[in-house]
C-alpha cells in the first residue's frame, strides 16, 4: 500500500502527535519516511522593528537559529523512527510558507502520503487563525492522513 510517509512537523506538542502516529503507522506498513519541517521567511517588517530597537539580532543570526532549531525538530522525529525501526530521514526547507514547502517536498520526495496534525479549528475562529492543514490539504499531490 504506502511505502513512503512524509510526515511535517514543526516541534510542537502538537505536531510530535503526528510524529507518533505517522512512525506507528509506516512501521505497520513497513514504510519508509521523511520528515520535513518549514521555517518561514523573517518579514521585512519584523526586520525593521529590530533594527529601531537597536538589535543586533540580524539576519544571519536569525537563519542560524533557525538551522539549529529545523536540526533540533528533526532529530527528535528521527529518534522516534529510530526507536520504532523505521528508516527516515529529514528535510529542512527555508522562506516558505508551511504549506507551499510540505507540498513541495511531498512532491519531489516520492512520498505516496502525507500526515499532518491540525487542531480542527472551525468556524470564525478557523477564518482568523487560517488553516495550513486545509491548505496542505487542497495543494497536496499525494492523499494527506490527518492527526488531530
Amino acid at each position: 500500500m504506502y511505502k513512503h510517509l512524509l510526515i511535517a512537523t514543526d516541534g510542537s506538542a502538537l505536531s510530535d502527535r503526528a510524529v507518533t502516529k505517522g512512525v506507528e503507522l509506516a512501521a505497520q506498513l513497513g514504510a519508509n519516511v521523511t520528515f520535513v519541517t518549514v521555517s518561514e521567511m523573517w518579514s521585512p517588517s519584523e526586520m525593521a522593528d529590530r533594527a529601531k530597537l537597536g538589535d543586533g539580532f540580524g539576519v544571519e543570526n536569525f537563519e542560524a537559529a533557525l538551522t539549529e532549531s529545523s536540526r533540533k525538530i528533526l532529530a527528535a522525529a528521527a529518534g522516534v523512527a529510530s526507536k520504532a525501526g523505521v528508516a527516515s530521514d529529514g528535510v529542512h526547507v527555508a522562506d516558505k510558507r508551511p504549506a507551499e514547502g510540505v507540498c513541495a517536498v511531498a512532491a519531489s520526495s516520492g512520498c505516496d502520503l502525507l500526515v499532518i496534525a491540525t487542531h480542527g479549528r472551525r468556524g470564525l475562529l478557523q477564518l482568523w487563525l487560517g488553516s495550513q492543514a486545509m491548505e496542505i490539504i487542497a495543494m497536496s499531490p499525494v492523499p494527506v492522513f490527518i492527526i488531530r
